[in-house]
This record gives structure tokens, C-alpha cells and sequence, in this order.
């Protein structure tokens, strides 16, 4: 979770946060309650020099629940931010996490619109949740400048425009930024060989006649 995500959280769920902190990052460890201790101590270790603001550790299901409860509160949260939302599911390398994050705030700032950020560090996937008011004159054709500038980035960074939900038909006019002539037009042989009536679902993902 981001800035900003932690901005709603404060803001809407009354959530105890440190005013300082800038980013939460939530880790789960699995195993005998021994191999858990260890697990914990050595994140802890790592993490200590990075300047974190504060760190819990849950030992019972209910020190557990309220930690999770700042993340579920990210998305009941964000309507107060603007009414409409643009959702991205993009992925980069994990190494390039931070540096996707504040392209994304500069894209923000530049288009001044609200976009909050929140996901799954461990694979590299951000839901980016670009936060409009439909009603307001220029809002829709900001969010679609910001689609396309977050997904220019993510490729420059060496990742994907869908990490998690797939491409379909909302990500359809994005593809030749990510695959070349080639590629599509190999997949179209694929998908003629699998499906030669196009009845798996027609129009999708190639929004153009097979």
C-alpha cells in the first residue's frame, strides 16, 4: 500500500497509522509455529536498517485480523476519493516496484487526479486505481492519458499491462504497445486452430475480425 492508499485509510476508516509513514507492506509466513518465529525475527532483520517507521508482529488471529483490516479497508475507502475508478492490475519486476510508484505520483501530480496504489509486492502487481469524476469536463480524457502513460512505463521497466486479470476487452487497444505484429498475428493462428467457428468468445481480446 502507498501513500496514498494509506491516505484514504487514515482519512475514512479510522485507522491507527503513523502520521510519517509513507507505505505499508503487509508479509505472511507459513509453517510450524517455530520455523513462523524465526521467519518473522529474520524480517525483521532486514528490514530494520531501511528506515521503517513501525513494525507489528501478530500472534493471534485477532492481532492478525486488524493488521488485514488496514488493506480491506483500502477499497470500500476510495469512493471518497472521486465517484469513478479506472482499475490497472500492471506488473514489474520486483526490483522496480519503488520506481513504478513514483512514476505513478508524477503522472498524478502532471494530470491532477487522484490515483492510489495498493497490491501484491511479493509478485510485482499494482492495482493502479486511477480516481475520476466523469462529470467533471476533462476527467475521462485524463484517465485514459494516464492509462496509457502508467502502461508505457510499466513495459520501459520490463513488465506487463495485466499481471492478474487478464487483458479481455478494456486492455484490447493497449496490446500493440506490448506485442508486436508478429506475436498477435501468431496468437490469431492459435486461436483459429483451437476455435475455427469463433464461437470462444468472439471479440474478445482482438477487437479486429480474426
Amino acid at each position: 500500500m502507498d501513500a496514498t492508499a494509506l491516505s484514504c485509510v487514515r482519512e475514512n476508516a479510522g485507522l491507527d497509522i503513523p502520521e510519517n509513514a509513507r507505505a505499508v507492506l503487509i508479509i505472511e509466513v507459513d509453517g510450524e509455529r517455530e520455523l513462523l518465529e524465526r521467519q518473522a525475527a529474520r524480517i525483521l532483520e532486514i528490514a530494520s536498517p531501511l528506515g521503517i517507521v513501525h513494525t507489528q508482529i501478530a500472534t493471534t488471529d485477532e492481532e492478525s485480523e486488524k493488521i488485514w483490516k488496514v488493506r480491506r479497508s483500502v477499497s470500500p475507502s476510495l469512493r471518497k476519493v472521486n465517484p469513478d475508478k479506472y482499475n490497472e492490475d500492471i506488473c514489474v519486476p520486483r526490483s522496480k516496484l519503488p520506481e513504478m510508484i513514483r512514476a505513478i505520483e508524477a503522472i498524478s501530480s502532471r494530470l491532477e487526479i487522484p490515483i492510489v496504489n495498493f497490491g501484491h509486492a511479493g509478485d510485482g502487481n499494482i492495482h493502479v486505481n486511477i480516481m475520476v469524476n466523469r462529470s467533471i469536463e476533462g476527467h475521462e480524457e485524463k484517465a485514459e492519458t494516464a492509462i496509457r502513460d502508467i502502461f508505457a512505463k510499466t513495459l520501459e521497466l520490463g513488465g506487463t499491462m495485466s499481471g492478474e486479470h487478464g487483458v479481455g476487452t478494456s486492455k484490447a487497444p493497449y496490446i500493440p504497445m506490448e506485442l508486436d505484429v508478429a506475436t498477435v498475428a501468431y496468437m490469431k493462428t492459435i486461436k483459429r486452430a483451437l476455435d475455427p467457428n469463433n464461437i470462444l468468445n468472439p471479440g474478445k481480446i482482438f477487437l479486429e475480425d480474426l
